[in-house]
């Protein structure tokens, strides 16, 4: 019996070629600026998107957290969309890290609008926060994988320079977006004051983010993660995963949409299955009947070799990635053909 890892992009595992350019990196410690694989990544990163500079980071989160701590100041309010990562998933960090406001919108699957966001910004009234920062998240995690259309972006980039507010990008599958749109990395890098790129999701790199800005912010950025306890020593193993992911990995992943597809349509054919979320790259998500709960069905799947995550009360994700290949599918199938609920 297989064992078919769905719950995250996470659980990949470096392939050879991989590994191999982690065994040849030329390292040194990047506290002193002296790491040279670290240093090509960010160089090759900030080249990709047309930013000035880039920081390499443990994971997204940090990432996250870096970039609205050097976009704010106390007291200041970060606006996003209510299903975001930055809030709900990176441990009150907004409030912890840069003691700022949030602002949430209800967004489409997590997509908000220019006109959602001119109609959230504060009013320059003493009872207020200052709205200070804008941050979108592509694709969006919640909204199973959905994409932001860019001529919304650019419009909430309009938006952003008429009220004085920065606009950061939480990329954490932005490549995953990119390759099903065509948009290009220096579209995104001349609309975005800052970008996070994850490349430890379907990049397939064991960890690390690189977040990325002009030279100012990057500067601000590395004494930010310092002060967070993320200055990296040998990080050029790491980041020469980076690198090989980004010359190698992001082709493929339209493979990992096309198999999310049909993860979807199997699923569409159970029974207990009320909806399934509209499928755009590698994230699954659906809702079901509510008489079953998520944790339950979850439990019965793991014990057959079907490893999924609950997400809510009645709602099941699955992420295709790097290790989950044609096989895996029609074991999926079989699996769900034979089980009962």
């Amino acid at each position: 019996m297989l064992n078919i890892e769905l719950r995250s992009d996470t659980f990949t595992k470096p392939t050879p070629d991989m590994l191999q350019a982690m065994w040849s990196a030329n390292v040194g410690d990047d506290v002193f600026g002296e790491d040279e694989a670290t240093n090509q990544l960010e160089a090759k990163s900030a080249k990709l998107f047309g930013y000035e500079a880039a920081l390499f980071c443990i994971s997204g989160t940090m990432a996250n957290q870096i970039a609205i701590a050097v976009h704010t100041k106390p007291g200041d309010e970060v606006i996003c969309d209510e299903l975001s990562h930055i809030y709900l998933y990176e441990g009150g960090g907004i409030m912890a890290n840069a003691n700022a406001s949030i602002g949430l919108i209800h967004g489409d699957k997590g997509r908000i609008t220019a006109a959602q966001v001119e109609a959230n910004i504060k009013p320059d009234n003493i009872h207020y926060p200052i709205s200070r920062l804008v941050s979108l998240e592509n694709t969006m995690n919640k909204g199973g994988g959905s994409i932001y259309n860019f001529s919304e972006i650019k419009a909430i980039q309009q938006i952003c320079l008429q009220n004085n507010l920065s606009l950061h990008c939480d990329g954490a599958r932005l490549f995953n977006a990119l390759v099903e749109t065509q948009d290009s990395t220096l579209e995104y890098g001349a609309v975005f004051d800052s970008i996070s790129v994850c490349l430890s999701k379907g990049l397939g790199a064991p960890m690390g983010t690189v977040l990325l800005g002009n030279t100012s912010f990057i500067k601000h950025a590395r004494r930010v993660r310092k002060r967070f306890g993320g200055g990296w020593r040998q990080s050029g193993y790491m980041a020469a995963a980076g690198i090989y992911a980004l010359d190698h990995h992001i082709d493929r992943l339209k493979e990992d949409h096309r198999r999310a597809k049909e993860l979807g349509e199997i699923m569409q054919e159970l029974s207990i299955v009320q909806e399934v979320y509209p499928i755009q790259t590698n994230i699954v998500i659906f809702s079901l009947d509510p008489k079953y709960k998520a944790d339950d069905i979850v439990q019965q799947w793991m014990q057959l070799g079907l490893k999924t995550s609950p997400f809510g009360k009645h709602q099941i994700r699955l992420v295709t990635h790097l290790d989950f290949h044609d096989e895996h599918v029609e074991e999926v199938r079989r699996i769900l053909q034979q089980w009962k609920p």
